[in-house]
């Protein structure tokens, strides 16, 4: 079997899994792989994105995008108290770190960004509800940007095809089908007793954080639920296993940039971070959500300058397809088993 065909299977399999867990316990997915996986996979996606991108998360720039980003935190601490205010600060910063991005791409992508980002950011704040909905799920899409620079380094076009087609297909494909319906047979009820360990009495308020506001009372509001449960679900799978195993050189550069964090240390600061806030969304899930919210700010925000580079220029944004790295990886993609 050749390399493509393992590590597409791999996947593969944890798409049926977490697409049936979706279907028929989406609430349950949600609340309990966030408890389970948010702050491990915050701390191996930092990992990754600091030591892959290294040439993009650098020096000057490093330091403006993380005194933006620590603004998006105070405003998400600050929203707590003043509420709407802060969140209209936070849509702006946010902004404010995509600009950032943006002006250091060459002429013709950096006019081209700013123009969509100028008409993005109307929207948002004419609308916030819906901006912060649309950035929840887009969280959740970025795998895809990062698996397809990933298959870079698989061996032939043929595989690095294969293995990108699978991506689009569990990243967008499976997601349009459930919205559209086809789901919706096998699709299990919003269970009230996890809404109520989440805070809320009434399920249908649980919604609002997956689901447009004019659809958190209908079948559509659901269904956004469950892609919402699916995409989180993978979004798991993608930073916690593969890429972890599969992007050793990730691994290694970040290592070099921060020794005193070397793999064992990542793995046991955020198994440690997350056990520490399982407790805290045990006594209180609400106020454990935001807190988690607000640490989580710092990977959610600094993997959207990797991604307009990747997108607008790749060629600059990224270092050459790495050699394997490790002995699991370079047998794997061993001449003999192309």
């Amino acid at each position: 079997m050749t390399v493509a065909a393992r590590l597409t299977g791999g996947l593969l399999l944890a798409v049926a899994a977490a697409l049936a867990l979706a279907l028929r316990a989406p609430l349950p997915t949600t609340v309990l792989g966030l408890v389970a996986f948010g702050v491990l996979h915050n701390a191996l996606e930092l990992r990754y994105v600091a030591g892959r991108f290294a040439g993009v998360l650098a020096g000057r720039f490093l330091a403006l995008l993380v005194a933006l980003v620590s603004g998006i935190v105070l405003c998400r601490v600050a929203a707590l108290v003043v509420g709407s205010p802060a969140r209209y600060a936070e849509i702006l910063i946010g902004y404010a770190v995509l600009v950032a991005a943006v002006v250091r791409l060459p002429r013709w992508p950096r006019i081209a960004g700013l123009a969509v980002l100028a008409l993005a950011a109307s929207a948002s704040l004419w609308w916030p509800a819906y901006h912060f909905v649309v950035l929840a799920h887009l969280h959740n899409v970025v795998p895809l940007v990062f698996l397809w620079e990933w298959a870079r380094r698989l061996p032939t076009v043929a595989a690095r095809a294969g293995f990108r087609i699978v991506q689009v297909g569990w990243v967008l494909a499976v997601p349009a089908l459930i919205l559209a319906g086809v789901a919706d047979a096998w699709t299990g009820r919003v269970a009230p007793g996890v809404a109520a360990f989440a805070g809320e009495p009434d399920p249908a308020r649980v919604l609002a954080v997956s689901a447009p506001p004019s659809t958190v009372d209908s079948t559509m509001g659901v269904r956004f639920l469950v892609v919402f449960a699916f995409l989180q679900t993978m979004h798991y799978v993608v930073w916690v296993w593969f890429l972890p195993r599969y992007a050793p050189d990730a691994t290694a550069a970040f290592e070099r940039r921060v020794p005193a964090l070397t793999g064992r240390r990542v793995w046991a600061l955020g198994i440690a971070g997350g056990a520490v806030l399982a407790v805290l969304f045990v006594l209180d899930y609400a106020g454990g959500r935001s807190v988690y919210a607000a640490l989580a700010t710092y990977h959610a925000y600094l993997e959207f300058p990797v991604l307009l580079a990747l997108l607008l220029a790749p060629v600059r944004a990224a270092a050459p397809a790495p050699a394997p790295a490790s002995r699991d990886l370079g047998r794997l993609l061993s001449p003999q088993q192309r």
